[in-house]
This record gives C-alpha cells, structure tokens and sequence, in this order.
C-alpha cells in the first residue's frame, strides 16, 4: 500500500498554512435578529430554515420557551418525531403547566413509539386542564384511546372513543379502534394481523355507529352477529347496546348475555351484567348464581365480589354478604360506592360504629371526586404502573 511520507506532507502544507491570512468570521448576529429570521422563515413556510433559526436562539438564550416549542412543533410537522420530542421536553421543563406541551411531547413520543412515555405524558396534559387547540385534543383523545386498547383498559378506552365517534366520520384508524374496543383486542391498529382485518372492520363499523349514537347501530350489530356468530365479545357488546336503549330491551340484552356466556363459557363480564340487571329487576336469587360464577371465574375484580355481597344480602345471607363487600373495598379502597355498598351491609349486620366510619370514607371520597372531575381515561392515577416507570 503507497502512502505519503509524513515528511513531504509537512513541505507542502506548512509554507502554505504559514502564509495563509486568518479566516474572517462571520459578524455576530443578535438574539433579536435571530428570532426575527426564524419567525420570517416559519410564516414564508420554509421549516427547515426556521427550525434552523430556533436553534440558533436556544443557542443564544437556552431558556427560551418559544424557540424550544417551534423547533418541536415544526419537527413533529414533518414527522421528525426524535428531535420534537426533545424539544418538547425542554419546553416544558420551563413550562410545566403547559398542557399542550406535555400533550404533543406524548404524541411525539408516541410516533416513537415510546407508547409508556407517551401515555404519561398524554395523561399529565390533560390533567392540565387543556391541551390546546381542537385539532391537537382529537389527536390526544385518539392517542389515549388506542393506548388504553394496547394495555388492555377497555372501560377506560370507551369515552374518548365515544367523543371522537360522535363528532368524527368514519376514518380508517378510527374504525379499527372502535373494532378493537367491541372485540376486546389488546393492540394498536396498526398491528391487526391480516387475517383479522376484516373482522375487525365489520366490528369497528357496529361499534362506531354505537359509541356515536347513531341510528344505524341496531341494523350494523344485527348484520355482525349474523356474519360471526360465535366470535368472542360481540353478543356481550350487543346487550350492553340494548340495555342503553331502555327497559323494553331488557330481556333480549339478557339473552344477548347468556348467548355470550355460551360463546365463551369462561367470560365474567356478562354473568355480571345479568347479575346486576336482575337485580335491578328485584330478583336477587335469581341473580345469585350469575354472581358466584363470577367471583369464581374472577376472584380480584371487586366488581363480582360487590355483586355478590348485594344478592347475598338481600337473600338473606347478611354475614356472607358483608364479607364479600369488604373484599370489594379491600379490592377498590378508593371507590365511593363499595365504601357506601359496605355501609349499608354494616347497618343490616348491625354495626353501626362500623358503618359510620365507612360513610366518613365515602363522603371524603366523595369530595376528593369532586375536586377531581377529569374523565378516567385522562387521569394519571389510572396509568399501568409499567407504563409510569421512566
């Protein structure tokens, strides 16, 4: 291998480096001139130059809450979703109570898919109170929503996704997510597997025309079930519909329920709706064995054990009864009704002492709820635990 001698390298470069004048550098351009030049950049909609210029000014003035949100905002536009998340990061360390900062650092995380991050950050902007403008609270409401779907928080998926369907046309990714909602799919959209697509499709169209209200709901949950008869959730969907439709459809929701329960022998959810329907309809003992296959099937939910301990009660069976209630607020300390549900079960057992110290705790509860008026789903005592780890 020929190389050149170190020697000759010296000759030629040294007289020439020796004689050469100092390069001239460029004038020094203020602050006020650099943030002139980003904003003019930004309005003639060259977002290159500007993100330029911002950076330059955080170079200047590193506390510079503007120039941190445009280079976030103008690299999230064009889909540079590393550096805006950043930005964004630095944006809100100077302006932590910027709802709409901590909402577009979760998108950007999201399109990361950094989808932790993104949920806490998405979480912590709407318990802000606002997250900006209506284009970027659609984007939020649909972020959570999906999110919700991929940890497998269905209830919690259910409002955003009702906001959206209402105020919304039938978009693609919308669809698919309402699909994955009715079919209980814990995953993103964009990870359907190509043989479920179509399902998912058929599923997500019954269930935008249900969390919309939509006239058509019925006719499109009929078509469904007639198409996949035996696919898991979709009977139980179906009754949970036509219990929201009033009294008059009380029976055939319930028979929506028991055709689940033969779909899916192991499924908690509908045993708990007849449960808690019949009920309603003053037949605890009818509802008994609904709610001990429930408890059964499910032994941490306490939404079972408070059936249970309500048809155990009014069955009758008080000492049973109150022992599954204090499993349910053992199970749901902070819920105001199993604290009320329990006081009520004391009362009948006659503990009065305990019941007065369960309506303190439901009537603290209560006023902790209403200070706190956010939605479930945009509340960060609501985020997997996973997911609220750095």
């Amino acid at each position: 291998m020929n190389t050149v001698p170190a020697l000759l390298v010296s000759v030629v470069l040294l007289p020439a480096l020796a004689g050469a004048a100092p390069e001239a550098r460029p004038p020094a351009v203020s602050f006020e001139e650099v943030s002139r030049r980003a904003a003019a950049a930004r309005d003639a909609g060259d977002a290159a130059g500007a993100i330029r210029w911002y950076r330059e000014g955080v170079r200047l003035r590193p506390a510079w809450d503007e120039g941190w949100w445009y280079i976030g905002a103008l690299s999230y536009e064009r889909h540079d979703s590393a550096p805006a998340a950043r930005a964004f990061a630095r944006f809100v360390a100077l302006k932590p109570d910027s709802g709409p900062g901590w909402a577009l650092r979760g998108l950007a995380e999201f399109d990361r898919r950094n989808y932790d991050a993104s949920m806490r950050h998405l979480a912590h902007g709407l318990s802000l109170g606002s997250v900006g403008n209506a284009e970027i609270r659609d984007a939020v409401y649909y972020h959570m929503a999906v999110l919700r779907l991929r940890a497998g928080q269905f209830p919690l998926a259910s409002e955003p996704l009702a906001a959206l369907a209402r105020a919304k046309s039938e978009a693609p990714s919308l669809v698919t997510a309402c699909g994955l909602f009715l079919l209980g799919m814990a995953m993103l959209p964009e990870d359907v597997p190509a043989e479920k697509q179509e399902l998912v499709q058929a599923a997500g169209r019954a269930g935008f025309s249900v969390l919309g209200g939509r006239p058509e709901a019925r006719q499109r949950f009929e078509d469904l079930l007639a198409r996949y008869p035996d696919t898991p959730n979709l009977h139980y969907g179906y009754g949970g519909y036509l219990l929201q439709q009033g009294a008059d459809n009380a029976g055939p929701a319930l028979d929506a329920f028991r055709k689940e329960i033969a779909v899916d022998p192991k499924a908690v959810y509908p045993r708990l709706e007849i449960a808690f329907e019949l009920m309603k309809q003053g037949d605890h003992a009818a509802a008994l064995p609904y709610a001990e296959e429930a408890t059964r099937l499910a032994p941490g939910l306490f939404a079972a054990h408070h059936a249970l301990g309500r048809a155990l009660l009014e069955t009758g069976q008080v000492a049973r009864g109150v022992s599954e209630l204090e499993r349910a607020v053992r199970l749901a300390p902070d819920s105001p009704d199993m604290r009320a549900a329990l006081a009520r079960a004391y009362v009948m057992a006659g503990r009065r002492e305990d019941a007065e110290k369960e309506r303190d705790a439901y009537r603290r509860l209560q006023v902790e709820r209403e200070k706190n008026r956010l939605p479930g789903f945009a509340r960060e005592d609501t985020v997997p635990e996973e997911a609220k780890k750095p």
